[in-house]
Parts: C-alpha cells; sequence; structure tokens
C-alpha cells in the first residue's frame, strides 16, 4: 500500500482520486462533490479521505482508503478540520490532475489516462484557474462521443 496526497470522494460506484499541490483546491473540490451528492444532483457521495490516502492495486483495479489519522475528516477553508461521513475504502474510477500543464481543450488519448500503482485509469487534466466542477460534473454525466 502507497500513501499518496491526494482526496478521494465515492460518486456512486467509483471514487474520484484528486490530486494537485498544496493549496490547489483538492478539499474544496472533494467537499463540492459530497455537498452536490447531498443536494441530489450527484448519486451517492462520500468521502474516502482528503489530504493523505492510500493507494493499492489489488486484482486489475486500484483501491483507496484514508490515512488512518485522518478518517473522516476534511478540511473546509474558513472553518478548518470538520468530520463528516466517509468510505473506508473504494475502487478508483477517475483521477483529476489540478494545475495541470497538460490540460487541452480536446484532450490527446496519452493525457486523458494515467497510471496509478500499476493501474491505469481515466484522466481529467484541469488547468490552474480552471472552475473544475463544471468540468468534472461532465466527465461524470456524460459519456464519450465515438467522433
Amino acid at each position: 500500500m502507497t500513501t499518496i496526497h491526494a482526496s478521494a470522494v465515492l460518486v456512486g460506484a467509483r471514487a474520484v482520486l484528486i490530486r494537485g499541490a498544496a493549496g490547489s483546491g483538492k478539499s474544496s473540490l472533494a467537499f463540492a462533490l459530497i455537498r452536490a451528492g447531498e443536494t441530489g444532483t450527484l448519486s451517492f457521495t462520500r468521502l474516502v479521505g482528503d489530504d493523505r490516502v492510500h493507494v493499492e492495486a489489488t486484482h486489475g483495479r486500484l483501491l483507496v482508503r484514508p490515512a488512518e489519522t485522518l478518517k473522516g475528516l476534511i478540511e473546509i477553508r474558513g472553518l478548518g478540520i470538520r468530520q463528516v461521513p466517509f468510505e473506508p475504502v473504494a475502487v478508483v474510477g477517475l483521477v483529476v490532475d489540478l494545475g495541470a500543464a497538460d490540460d487541452e481543450r480536446l484532450p490527446a488519448p496519452e493525457s486523458a489516462a494515467t497510471a496509478v500503482a500499476g493501474i491505469s485509469l481515466p484522466r481529467l487534466a484541469v488547468a490552474p484557474g480552471t472552475d473544475v466542477f463544471p468540468l468534472l460534473f461532465a466527465a461524470l454525466r456524460t459519456a464519450e462521443s465515438d467522433r
């Protein structure tokens, strides 16, 4: 099991793994996803972990778990560390890279995927300063065109 600096939120049956530099908005995006689940904008959502998570490749899937000391804790800017319900483990279905230098209007196949712990996953590269929630919402709620 490997520890990485990231946040993860279960959205429906798969987790979104959110990576980025300190201050890039990982926790804010995680909380926005949780709120979207509470309001019905997205299906079931639940925090897996914030700031540090453990990832592990198992049977061709990437599992994510919260760091033991941070279970159920999330940083909310202006409020500090808060406690919320959490999932102890989830299968990752999408990686979001905040502050990515390789974001593109029409991403090339090589930038639309990434490997974490040897597992290839769909990737959403987000440029610094981009309002990420609408982009992530579209990624979660639409399918790729075959054009």
